[in-house]
């Protein structure tokens, strides 16, 4: 996973015509170090996957803009905008058949 900074955040977001999966965290917490972790397993399960991640803490302007209510959280963004929300990260399996069209 690629952590996102704030310049590639909003240059990516605005330009990319093909969906961007982005995995939002927080350092501290501990759901969001398990969540990761199935991601890390999905990643490399769907090698073509590319999936970013932002540090809330660092980007506190992201969950204004994206209106993130909670982490861990899995955002699907499409021209910029969100176009899923996924906050109840399940299973490995679960973020397999989200994240499979992406890949």
């Amino acid at each position: 996973m690629r952590e996102w900074t704030k310049t590639e955040m909003k240059s990516l977001a605005s330009q990319t015509d093909k969906p961007a999966a982005v995995f939002v965290y927080t350092p501290l917490c501990g759901t969001c170090k398990l969540a990761e972790r199935m991601l890390t397993v999905v990643q490399e399960a769907l090698p073509g996957l590319t999936l970013y991640r932002a540090n809330l803490n660092l980007l506190p302007e992201l969950a204004e803009m994206w209106r993130v209510t909670s982490v861990p959280a899995l955002l699907i963004l499409e021209r910029g905008a969100v176009a899923e929300r996924h906050y109840a990260l399940r299973s490995v399996d679960y973020l397999y058949h989200v994240l499979k069209r992406f890949a």
